[in-house]
């Protein structure tokens, strides 16, 4: 029988006798370290860390480390989080009418490359409903306008609760959430966009960068803020333009290297590898 995993994850101020505490604690319950990763931040004086352990006594629960984990956080002014690794995290994905991102988390979801499962899809479209309904997730046509999105939102809002959602993925979800949404997912929901802002705006970005001969493109994954666009980067990825590749060519590539830096993104944040720093993020791959 599989013992159980858990994943501890901290943040405090650098000092002598961290490791030293956490890997105290670990033996003291029995644990057996599987993975760790640490970093200290000399700029600003912070230490950042993440272990991955099996609880070797079978007595031992997560309420139990919890509690007797408080001890050391006090001595170290730490801020921490103690998850069960082995229980795959609840994804909510948003989308409106492309479905590329859609489809590769799904797959990945359904062929065990994510630490998730698949509550549902919602889209201000009925466009992808098929495609949800072939790996047999409920889908949710939710439609947008400025009139119903306070309504919107708060129906969202329900099914995330209702569910049991642990993060929300907007895989190309083409609205702007309120300030007030964004603020109530705060840490729990990643955006994916093209990385050609602000040059290439509206609609066909990609098709306007094969018109100026735009060699890279490239995508990039990050925390939801109500600052546009703007939230916490966790993953970029970037492809070369071929001068030979025609615009729908450039496209395909651009959306290739979407499904890549979002799947990377849910999968380190669903594996608990991503610890906020202020507008940045440490991330232990």
């Amino acid at each position: 029988m599989t013992a159980p995993r858990y994943v501890l994850t901290l943040k405090c101020p650098d000092r002598p006798g961290i490791v030293h505490a956490v890997s105290a604690f670990l033996l003291g319950n029995g644990c057996t370290i599987v993975e760790s990763q640490q970093f200290g931040e000399h700029r600003e004086g912070t230490f950042f860390m993440r272990v991955e352990f099996e609880a070797l006594d079978p007595l031992t629960t997560l309420e139990t480390l919890r509690a007797d984990f408080t001890g050391v956080p006090e001595r170290f002014s730490m801020e921490w989080r103690l998850i069960d690794g082995s229980r795959p995290q609840r994804i909510l994905i948003m989308a409106s009418r492309f479905g590329h991102c859609v489809n590769d988390l799904l797959f990945r979801a359904f062929n065990g490359g994510l630490n998730a499962e698949v509550a549902a899809v919602v889209s201000n479209h009925p466009d992808l409903r098929r495609l949800a309904g072939t790996y047999g997730t409920a889908y949710h046509h939710i439609p947008v306008t400025p009139e119903t999105k306070p309504a919107a939102e708060a129906e969202v809002l329900d099914l995330i609760d209702d569910l049991g959602v642990d993060l929300v993925v907007l895989a190309r979800y083409m609205q702007i959430l309120s300030p007030e949404l964004c603020k109530k997912l705060e840490g729990r929901a990643i955006n994916i966009h093209h990385s050609m802002l602000p040059s290439f705006k509206g609609a066909r970005p990609y098709h306007q960068a094969h018109a100026r001969g735009v060699k890279l493109v490239g995508a990039t994954a990050h925390y939801v803020t109500p600052d546009l666009d703007e939230g916490p980067i966790i993953e970029q990825e970037v492809a070369r333009v071929d001068h030979s590749m025609t615009a729908a060519e450039a496209t395909t590539l651009g959306r290739d290297v979407e499904c890549l830096a979002l799947s990377r993104a849910v999968r380190w944040h669903t594996e608990n590898r991503v610890l906020l720093d202020g507008n940045r993020t440490v991330v232990f791959p």
